[in-house]
């Protein structure tokens, strides 16, 4: 029996990045199957008999699962390449000898470091990263000043941000100084610079921000710019926590 698939879960499974990313291209208009404009997002694909092109550079097929986990340095940027020349999760993965195409799932700012996932799956990067599948990410965050526990209510209860108000999370004081708060926030959402502009909100500049776990994984073993592959038993549970096992 032949095994067609929709056009951009091919596209992410050749490694195009997530589904999302891959739906953009083909309504750029991007992709041609055997030289025809791909039209809709619902067009199936034969890898083993069709031509897949983007941009008219042919789709070299399925390439196997790479999923690597890195603990990201301040100052790197959670892109593939960077207009500006700046160093990318991406590059320390070719560093690291992986040369597969390769994208991080979600983003952290430059100026936060931290646990990222770098794969070429783009199911589970899309899984991972969409609040439908509710995969909680867990960050240490020092903030400017006392935060009280009114404040810290209100923002785990959900708080409006220019127009969106954020989903209910869960936030623990682990410390309080003079002029400073260290906080733990666990997330199942992620948009641009969320924690930055929650406490913001409350007069509180972030003043370190780290991603310390995915779900229920620490990757307590890397150092600040480590890289490696997942373990077997690792990937079974993020593919377990975003509904793929």
């Amino acid at each position: 029996m032949k095994r067609l698939l929709r056009i951009n879960r091919y596209l992410a499974a050749a490694g195009f990045g997530s589904r999302r990313a891959c739906d953009e291209l083909i309504r750029s208009g991007e992709v041609r199957i055997n030289g025809e404009k791909v039209a809709s997002l619902s067009v199936l694909v034969d890898p083993e008999r069709d031509r897949v092109t983007v941009n008219g550079v042919e789709v070299g097929g399925i390439e196997p699962p790479v999923l690597l986990v890195l603990n990201k340095p301040t100052g790197v940027m959670s892109t593939a390449v960077d207009t500006h020349g700046r160093r990318t999760v991406v590059d320390i993965a070719r560093e690291a000898g992986c040369a597969e195409r390769l994208f991080p799932v979600g983003r952290l700012d430059l100026d936060t470091s931290g646990i990222i996932i770098i794969t070429n799956d783009g199911d589970l990067a899309y899984r991972l990263t969409h609040p439908r599948y509710k995969v909680e990410k867990t960050y240490e965050v020092v903030v400017q000043g006392v935060v009280e526990e009114g404040t810290v209510g209100t923002l785990a209860g959900g708080v409006d941000i220019d127009g969106f108000t954020t989903q209910p999370c869960t936030i623990s004081v682990l410390r309080r100084l003079r002029n400073s708060t260290k906080l733990e926030v666990r997330l199942k959402e992620g948009r641009k610079r969320q924690i930055r502009r929650m406490f913001r909100l409350f007069g509180h500049d972030v003043v370190e921000l780290r991603r310390i776990a995915i779900g229920d994984l620490a990757f307590d073993d890397l150092d600040t710019g480590d890289i490696r592959p997942l373990t077997v038993e690792e990937d079974k549970r993020l593919r377990e926590l975003s509904g793929l096992a």
